[in-house]
């Protein structure tokens, strides 16, 4: 039996795997392969590793875990997951089987892509749904920003730190009186007619065309993102969720069910890849601070009885 048991191999769960190595746990790690950073070429807002591939940080992240007897990491997709008493047990995709004492889960999230044509050849380059990790890479380039919810309208207006070139773009979504003047007075015009597709030279987008024949010239675009959770072992369990997709998490990453910890994406934390790797060392710590009381207090049991 495992000491702990970490669903998601990124930034979140690998930095748990480091430290529970370094303190001489049995981990074993299972990663399906499919990271939310993936269509990315670069990483940004890590010190030390700013501008890096999200492939290469990996790559760098296992290398450094090889040295660790006690870390196993394992290709796989995680289908089953059981709470027993005092213990849990996983099953593989492959049908493989493990049991651990404890559950770290950093399944975390999935982006789905807006419904614009043409979306796909650009996202990861030019298009976006995070400023605070790529809003340097187009600072005071022209930024259309594609929101149609209620967080729209400040959505358009953050964007403004990077750019006063903005336009918001709603696809036909209504805009207000008030938040049309809102935006107008700090910069940002508002299109809400619909999106035709968008157009650009490779991977780079050059232009929104609109179904009115209004052509829009842009180099970057930023769009508000609705993503799904990915820890579906997360509400087997009945852990509490802030909201559709967040798990609700304590200081030390630790959810309502016993033994479960929570990090990355998949948590009610701030969505960076630092945050993310923080999150981790921060559980695996109070992972191993639980082991050892485990322990201690079962040994000085095992001392009465004798």
């Amino acid at each position: 039996m495992y000491d702990v048991a970490i669903i998601g191999a990124g930034p979140a769960g690998l930095s748990a795997a480091l430290i529970l190595g370094r303190c001489r746990r049995n981990v074993i790690v299972i990663d399906a392969g499919h990271p939310r950073n993936a269509a990315s070429g670069h990483m940004h807002g890590f010190l030390s590793r700013d501008g890096v591939s999200p492939k290469e940080f990996l790559k760098i992240c296992r290398d450094q875990l090889s040295i660790y007897p006690g870390v196993e990491l394992q290709h796989g997709t995680v289908t089953e997951c059981q709470r027993l008493e005092n213990s849990f047990d996983l099953r593989a995709e492959n049908g493989a089987t493990f049991s651990s004492k404890l559950l770290l889960l950093a399944t975390g999230l999935i982006d789905p892509l807006p419904p614009l044509r043409g979306i796909e050849k650009f996202y990861g380059s030019t298009v976006h749904h995070c400023p605070y990790c790529d809003g340097w890479e187009h600072r005071d380039q022209a930024i259309a920003v594609y929101a149609t919810g209620a967080g729209a309208i400040e959505f358009a207006l953050e964007l403004t730190c990077w750019s006063r070139d903005v336009v918001l773009c709603t696809n036909g979504g209504k805009v207000s009186r008030e938040d049309r003047e809102r935006l107008r007075t700090n910069g940002v015009e508002c299109l809400t007619e619909s999106i035709v597709c968008l157009e650009g030279d490779g991977d780079q987008l050059t232009a929104i065309r609109f179904g009115n024949g209004k052509v829009l010239p842009r180099q970057a675009l930023f769009f508000e993102t609705r993503p799904k959770t990915a820890a579906r072992f997360a509400r087997d369990m009945k852990c509490d969720f802030t909201d559709d997709i967040s798990i609700r998490t304590g200081d030390s990453e630790e959810t309502n069910i016993p033994g479960v910890f929570v990090v990355g994406n998949a948590s009610d934390g701030l969505q960076m890849v630092v945050m993310a790797a923080a999150e981790g060392a921060s559980a695996a710590y109070a992972i191993n601070e639980l082991l050892l009381n485990q322990s201690l207090v079962n040994q000085g049991a095992k001392n009465r009885i004798g």
